[in-house]
């Protein structure tokens, strides 16, 4: 009787664990959901800016394009989330996220001379499965959606939840699409 040997083309070894830094997950976190927005913004042909301070806002994207009407490039103020705490895919066409309402308020002000939009990644729990990277691919988990809050009432006491739509994934043809819509001269 002969048992099976490893083939070492299809069942290459176990990786080893890798030692990863102890920084604090949310910090990770935050990084992760910035390079996902540099991703979109890389592949949509934008730009991208950091307010410093930040006040609320976490970064303006910029998309330039002699289509555009009202200027021949248009702004929109991102204030990016992420969480682990949701299933990826959502079920239903809208899943639930919670907001200071200070922040809220910041985020649903209208009329505005610069439109916002939040942008809510949904990440895995695991660390070690936020990334997949190949010769010819690096994949990014979970997945992120956005919308634009503008008139969005405060509901509750100190947090309001908001609805966001499962149909709005965040990626360059969204935000290509959010552009020229502002570039109209319309909201996102």
């Amino acid at each position: 009787m002969a048992l099976a040997q490893p083939d070492p083309v299809t069942d290459p070894p176990p990786q080893p664990t890798p030692l990863r830094g102890q920084l604090a997950t949310t910090a990770c976190m935050e990084t992760l959901q910035v390079g996902y927005l540099h991703a979109v913004a890389a592949a949509a042909g934008c730009s991208l800016a950091q307010p410093f301070p930040d006040n609320g806002i976490d970064w303006h994207v910029s998309h330039g394009s002699r289509g555009h009407t009202v200027d021949d490039e248009v702004t929109v103020k991102v204030q990016l989330k992420c969480t682990y705490q949701l299933a990826p895919s959502p079920p239903g066409p809208t899943f639930g996220f919670t907001l200071d309402n200070d922040h809220l308020v910041k985020l649903a002000r209208s009329p505005v001379s610069v439109h916002k939009i939040l942008v809510v990644m949904i990440a895995p729990r695991r660390q070690e499965d936020w990334l997949r990277a190949g010769h010819d691919h690096l994949a990014l988990r979970h997945c992120c959606y956005w919308t634009n809050l503008a008139g969005h009432p405060v509901t509750g006491r100190r947090r309001t939840t908001v609805r966001i739509p499962t149909s709005r994934v965040f990626d360059d043809i969204a935000l290509c699409e959010i552009m020229t819509r502002v570039g109209a001269g319309g909201r996102p």
